[in-house]
């Protein structure tokens, strides 16, 4: 069984990308895989901004991160690029963290000028980790993405079924891997 690793890159317990985040999880564990969450804010704010590398909440994520077949990557698009919360906990890798993974870039916005944010500010940085494979991401505007009084979301038909698509070509990703024995 392959493991996964959702990196949640969001300062927000209740927006959006966290939400998104948690249901990618739920729907990876739903086809085999083993999912789990990882939010960023709840890490040590002196740790990754003093970049302290070996201090143990950092360790221990580093390791999680280590442990993973395959990571997914949600972040809010702020001005352009990935949160400044996610970029902390980047930097704290080692620079060859992601070395043999299948990597999952998402990313939650305002508005449509943002959709560009993950080729041009996430992807180079995700890429320099040295990953195996990072998968067509997938940009979701904020309007397309409904809380639901459960805490849930729901997505618009056509942008669910573009998250299933790129969610099958990660979990296909994570298959090669497992059969190639990299």
């Amino acid at each position: 069984m392959s493991s996964v690793l959702i990196i949640s890159g969001s300062p927000s317990s209740t927006s959006r990308t966290e939400r998104l985040a948690r249901s990618i999880a739920s729907r990876i564990n739903a086809h085999g895989a083993e999912a789990t969450l990882l939010d960023v804010r709840s890490l040590p704010a002196d740790d990754l901004l003093n970049a302290r590398f070996e201090a143990p909440s950092i360790l221990e994520a580093t390791a999680r991160v280590a442990a993973a077949d395959g990571i997914v990557v949600a972040t809010p698009i702020y001005k352009a690029a990935y949160s400044g919360l996610l970029k902390t906990f980047l930097d704290v890798l080692p620079q060859f963290a992601l070395r043999g993974k299948v990597v999952l870039p998402l990313a939650t916005g305002g508005t449509v000028a943002h959709v560009l944010a993950i080729d041009y500010a996430l992807r180079p940085v995700l890429s320099s980790l040295d990953p195996l494979h990072v998968v067509n991401g997938l940009f979701l505007l904020d309007k397309q993405i409904t809380v639901l009084e459960d805490n849930q979301i729901q997505l618009e038909p056509e942008v669910d079924q573009r998250l299933n698509g790129v969610i099958d070509q990660f979990l296909a990703g994570l298959k090669r891997v497992a059969s190639a024995g990299i």
